[in-house]
């Protein structure tokens, strides 16, 4: 199975029940639908399909890591930034860093590698992911990610991004 939304009735929480959340929320975004994205390098190359001109937004790129300690981490980052794992493991305060395998993304945030979403934060709360997020994301207007699928996008603005780590009860950590 793929990280498409053709496949999102397997997963633990729909996109389409996120995106019936986020309204009964009263939280505003722009929805667009596109070939499935996988990587930041697909995502540049079909951004300007749906970005607005002059929009202060933020891109993602996001991280789902796990310590010596079994402790998951979900980090998100604006996606043309550089990361050291061992420069981000002080940062997050955490040993030796690895990527979490597909099927702890699967059973810690409930979705599948090529969807990674600050979204996912309504299944990783419950279940003790960490979350740590580009401070670049403070200052923008809109910010762009996957709505638990990757052939969608949600364009939302940052005081509703904000008010949906509020609802699910996410503590966002901002990085520097």
């Amino acid at each position: 199975m793929d990280a498409s939304s053709a496949f999102q009735d397997t997963l633990p929480l729909s996109s389409d029940a996120l995106l019936a959340q986020l309204d009964d929320w009263g939280l505003a975004y722009r929805l667009h639908s596109h070939v499935p994205l996988r990587t930041v390098e697909e995502a540049k190359a079909v951004e300007d399909q749906f970005m607005v001109p002059g929009e202060n937004a933020l891109r993602l790129k996001n991280l789902y890591l796990r310590d010596k300690k079994k402790r998951n981490y979900l980090v998100t980052l604006e996606q043309s930034r550089e990361i050291d794992l061992k420069a981000l493991a002080t940062d997050l305060g955490a040993g030796n860093l690895s990527f979490g395998s597909a099927d702890r993304l699967l059973q810690n945030l409930g979705i599948r590698p090529g969807a990674v979403s600050p979204l996912a934060m309504i299944n990783g709360v419950p279940n003790n992911v960490r979350f740590f997020m580009d401070s670049a994301a403070q200052q923008a207007d809109v910010i762009y990610m996957h709505p638990l699928v990757n052939d969608r996008t949600v364009a939302i603005e940052r005081p509703d991004m904000m008010a949906f780590f509020a609802r699910i009860g996410c503590d966002v950590t901002w990085l520097p």
